[in-house]
């Protein structure tokens, strides 16, 4: 089977070859890798042209933001299994190749996905993602429990129900999810396949506040009630969010 993997990408040339080389250096070799640069200014490109050999497909141009270069390497993807994996974010050796085999143990999972490590700027382990098994019901009450760094998912579902909606910034992965769930079914592994980088430029760090509501979209695009779980979920989240923040950026000194 072959796999294609999309890095979207704007200005992190701090970690982009980490990420670059954690694709490469997987041992699953029917690999297809893009890179999609939203037009980067501080040495990104030349990055990316030393690994160019290596790519199947790259470019770096102005963009609309992260969802539209997910979408644009997307559309240039042929593999059977589809994944991105952020330019702040690595793979654990040997991710891919166990993503793969239980996909082909599980024909009738749409998306499978794994455990994976919050770490620092540079690479310290601050914690675990809160990974556990969830399905469409448990999606739409907000319980997630998806890194997005260590999902697959199906290219055939792909087809069915992307792409991403470019009009979110935070919770595209969120909304595709969802729609996956819809779909077919969902399967959690405990193996760790993927490190999240949590920095101070960062989404989750800078912009966490636009996760909910745009989680929220979602919730009522599908037909959700304003009195349910993720709506009081959202409630309770913004009342907690500035210690949330504070806990966060205090791990984060810990650890550099």
């Amino acid at each position: 089977m072959l796999v294609s993997i999309i890095t979207p990408s704007f200005n992190q040339a701090r970690y982009l070859e980490t990420t670059i080389q954690s694709v490469l250096e997987q041992d699953y070799s029917h690999l297809e890798y893009i890179i999609v640069d939203g037009g980067s200014t501080d040495g990104s490109l030349e990055i990316i042209k030393k690994y160019s050999h290596r790519l199947a497909w790259w470019v770096s141009e102005k963009d609309q933001g992260q969802t539209d270069a997910i979408n644009k390497g997307f559309a240039h993807a042929h593999g059977d299994v589809l994944a991105w994996l952020n330019s702040d974010d690595t793979y654990t050796p040997g991710a891919i190749a166990a993503a793969l085999e239980i996909m082909q143990a599980h024909p009738e999972n749409g998306l499978v996905y794994g455990d994976t490590n919050f770490i620092d700027e540079n690479g310290n382990i601050l914690g675990t993602f809160p990974a556990a098994q969830t399905d469409y019901k448990r999606l739409r009450r907000g319980y997630v429990h998806i890194p997005q760094q260590a999902a697959f998912f199906r290219a055939d579902i792909w087809k069915q129900v992307g792409p991403l909606d470019a009009s979110f910034f935070f919770a595209m992965d969120y909304d595709l999810w969802v729609r996956i769930a819809s779909t077919a079914p969902l399967l959690y592994t405990r193996q760790l396949w993927a490190n999240f980088r949590l920095h101070s430029q960062g989404k989750t760090v800078v912009a966490d506040e636009r996760c909910w509501p745009e989680m929220l979209r979602v919730h009522y695009r599908n037909g959700g009630s304003w009195f349910s779980i993720l709506s009081a979920k959202y409630l309770l989240r913004k009342m907690i969010a500035p210690l949330w923040r504070r806990r966060l950026h205090y791990k984060m000194r810990q650890g550099s």
